[in-house]
C-alpha cells in the first residue's frame, strides 16, 4: 500500500505540472491524426517519450503480420504509415505488477467544417472545456497517462515494475493497431484505457461488425422510370430488414446480463449512403455501410450469417434483387464484446480494486461501474491476451461529434488517479538519477 503522505505528494505533483499537461493537450490536438494521417502526431509522440528517456519502439503496421490472429479485422484502406509507438520503462528493481497505459492517436473525421465553432484543429478553451476534434476521443487520456508518469518522476519515482506506455492508430475502425503491438510481444498484468467515459470503470463493452451493402440497378431513362431498377430505393426496404433485427437483438431475452437494464444497447447505425450517376436516370448502383453491436458473447460469424440471411430474405421481396443478389462486404470492424465482470483472471479483482482506491482517494466517490454501448481496444488485451483490461478515462461532450470537447478539470482527476494507480499497482522504486525531470 502507499502511505497517505505519498498519495498527497502524488496529485500535488500531478497539480504542480497541470498546466503543461494542458498545452501538451493543445499540441497533440493540432495534428489532424484522421484515418491515413496519424504519422505527424505519432512522430510527436515518439519524440516527447524519447526526451523522457523512454525506450521507443516505432514501426509500421503490417498486414501480413497480423491479419492470421484472433481479433483482426478486414483493412480499410492503405496501411503504409499506419505507425504505432511504444514507449518503454525497464524497472530495475522489479517488485510490482506490470502495465499497459493505451491510448489510440487517430480520429474520426471533422464533416463539414462550417458546423464548427471554430476550426476542429485548432484547439481553444472555453468555461473549463477545452474544444476540438479528438481532444476528449482520446488525446485528452493520452496526456493523462503521460502526466501520470511526469508527475511520479518530478517525485524521484517511477514504476517498480515494467510499464508500456502506446499510442496505437486504427481503433476507431479496426482496433488493428492494438493487435499489433499484441503480436509484437507487448504484454502485460493489465492494461488500463482513458476512453473519455465520464469517470466510470467500463464494465462491459459491445462488439462491432461493419459491412458494405452493394446494390445493382436498371438503369433507364426517367422518362421510362417503371421499367428500371432503382438501386437507391432499393436499400429501403432491406435498411428497414435490418432496423428489424437490431430490435430483435435488443429483446430483454437476448441481452448480456451486464446490459439487463438497458432497453436498447445495441445500435445499428446506416453510416455512409452514396450511388446513381445523374439526377434524370435510375441509378444503376448503390452502396451503404452498416455498422451493427454484438453482446459480450455473442458469437460472431453467427451473427454475420444473421445480418446476410436477413439482408438476402429483404432483397428476395424484390423481383429484381433476386435474381441480382446483394454483394455483401466486410471491411473494418469484425469485433467481439468484452466483459471486464466476466474475465476469471486473478488479476482482475486486484486491478479494480487498486483503481477503485485511487478513484475514491481522489474523488471522495466511489467508482461507478458502467456497461459502454461502444466498443474500445480493451477486447484486444482481455479477450486475447487474458490481460484485465480498466476503460477509465474523463467527461467528455460530443465526441464524434461538432464541438467536441473534454472537461479540464475532469482530466485533472483522472491523472490523479491513474498515477495513485500506477504507484499502487506497480509499485514506487526511485529514479534512474540519469532521466530527465520534469
Amino acid at each position: 500500500m502507499i502511505p497517505t503522505e505519498t498519495k498527497k505528494k502524488i496529485i500535488t505533483a500531478v497539480d504542480s505540472l497541470f498546466d503543461q499537461q494542458i498545452d501538451f493537450l493543445q499540441d497533440l490536438t493540432r495534428h489532424p491524426s484522421t484515418r491515413g494521417n496519424e504519422q505527424s502526431a505519432q512522430h510527436f509522440m515518439a519524440d516527447t517519450l524519447r526526451a523522457r528517456g523512454y525506450e521507443i519502439d516505432q514501426w509500421n503496421v503490417n498486414v501480413d503480420d497480423i491479419a492470421h490472429l484472433p481479433g483482426f479485422s478486414p483493412v480499410i484502406g492503405d496501411y503504409e504509415d499506419a505507425i504505432n509507438v511504444v514507449a518503454t520503462h525497464h524497472s530495475r528493481e522489479k517488485t510490482g505488477k506490470s502495465l499497459i497505459l493505451n491510448g489510440h492517436i487517430d480520429v474520426v473525421p471533422v464533416g463539414p467544417l462550417d458546423m464548427w465553432d471554430r476550426p476542429p484543429f485548432d484547439p481553444y478553451i472555453k468555461n473549463g472545456w477545452m474544444y476540438g476534434r479528438g481532444v476528449a476521443d482520446m488525446k485528452a487520456g493520452i496526456a493523462s497517462n503521460l502526466f501520470a508518469l511526469d508527475a511520479l518522476t518530478s517525485l524521484g519515482l517511477a514504476p517498480a515494475a515494467d510499464v508500456y506506455f502506446q499510442t496505437v492508430v486504427e481503433e476507431e475502425c479496426t482496433g488493428n493497431g492494438a493487435l499489433a503491438c499484441l503480436q509484437r510481444g507487448y504484454t502485460a498484468d493489465a492494461a488500463l484505457i482513458p476512453e473519455p467515459l465520464g469517470e466510470t470503470l467500463t464494465s462491459a463493452q459491445i462488439g462491432v461488425i461493419w459491412l458494405q451493402v452493394h446494390l445493382k440497378g436498371r438503369p433507364v431513362h426517367v422518362l421510362e422510370a417503371g421499367s428500371g431498377a432503382n438501386a437507391i430505393e432499393a436499400a429501403i426496404p432491406l435498411i428497414s430488414a435490418l432496423h428489424r433485427l437490431e430490435e430483435r437483438w435488443n429483446r430483454a431475452e437476448n441481452r448480456h446480463p451486464a446490459y439487463a437494464a438497458h432497453n436498447h444497447p445495441l445500435n445499428l447505425n446506416i453510416g455512409k449512403i452514396e450511388g446513381g450517376d445523374w439526377a434524370s436516370s435510375v441509378p444503376a448502383w448503390c452502396v451503404f455501410d452498416v455498422r451493427m453491436a454484438i453482446f459480450p458473447g455473442q458469437d460472431i460469424e453467427r451473427a454475420k450469417k444473421d445480418l446476410e440471411e436477413t439482408l438476402l430474405s429483404a432483397a428476395n421481396e424484390s423481383d429484381f434483387l433476386k435474381k441480382n443478389k446483394p454483394d455483401i462486404i466486410y471491411h473494418g470492424f469484425q469485433a467481439e464484446g468484452y466483459s471486464l465482470a466476466d474475465h476469471d483472471n486473478e488479476n482482475t479483482p486486484l486491478a479494480i480494486s487498486a483503481l477503485e482506491n485511487a478513484h475514491q482517494f481522489v474523488t471522495g466517490k466511489e467508482l461507478p461501474f458502467v456497461p459502454t454501448t461502444a466498443t474500445t481496444d480493451a477486447r484486444f488485451f482481455g479477450l486475447y491476451a487474458d490481460t484485465p483490461a480498466l476503460v477509465y478515462g474523463p467527461n467528455s461532450d460530443a465526441i464524434h461529434g461538432f464541438n467536441e470537447r473534454v472537461e479540464l478539470e475532469s482530466m485533472r482527476r483522472i491523472t490523479q488517479s491513474t498515477a495513485l494507480f500506477i504507484a499502487d499497482w506497480c509499485g514506487l522504486e526511485e529514479t534512474d538519477p540519469t532521466l530527465p525531470k520534469f
